[in-house]
C-alpha cells in the first residue's frame, strides 16, 4: 500500500494567505487615518479641559472664536491638515460648550477602491 503525505498544498496556502495579506494591506492603509483622528481628539479633549480650567485667555469663556482658536493652536502644535479647524462646530448648548469634529476620511486601496471612514468626536464643558 502507498503510504500519503500529509500537509498543506500550495492551492491551500493561497486559501490561507491571501486573505490574511488582504487584511494586513487594508489595515496598513486605515492607519495613518486612525493615528490622525486620534491627534484630532486629543486635540479637542485638551482644548476642552483648557475651556474648564479657564486657560484660553478668556475669563468665563463666551466666545466659540476663544475656543477655536485655541483649537486651531493645538492643531498647529500636532500637525493637524485634515479636517481644518473651520470644519469643527463649536456652539453653546444651554451653558455647555460642546466641540464636535464630524467629518470623513478617505484612504486609498488599490486602483479605484477607496476606504471611507467616519468620525464623531464630540466634547461638552458644562457651565460655560
Amino acid at each position: 500500500m502507498f503510504k500519503r503525505q500529509g500537509g498543506v498544498t500550495f492551492i491551500g496556502w493561497l486559501f490561507l494567505l491571501v486573505p490574511i495579506a488582504l487584511l494586513g494591506y487594508v489595515l496598513l492603509r486605515l492607519t495613518p487615518i486612525y493615528l490622525n483622528y486620534m491627534r484630532v481628539a486629543r486635540s479637542i479633549d485638551q482644548t476642552a479641559q483648557e475651556v474648564k480650567l479657564g486657560v484660553t485667555g478668556v475669563t468665563g469663556v463666551t466666545d466659540a472664536n476663544a475656543i477655536r482658536n485655541s483649537l486651531g493652536k493645538h492643531f498647529d502644535i500636532e500637525s493637524i491638515d485634515f479636517p481644518d479647524v473651520r470644519d469643527v462646530a463649536v456652539r453653546n448648548d444651554n451653558g455647555t460648550w460642546v466641540i464636535e469634529a464630524k467629518y470623513q476620511d478617505v484612504g486609498p486601496l488599490f486602483y479605484n477602491i477607496s476606504l471611507l471612514v467616519d468620525f464623531d468626536k464630540v466634547a461638552r464643558v458644562g457651565g460655560g
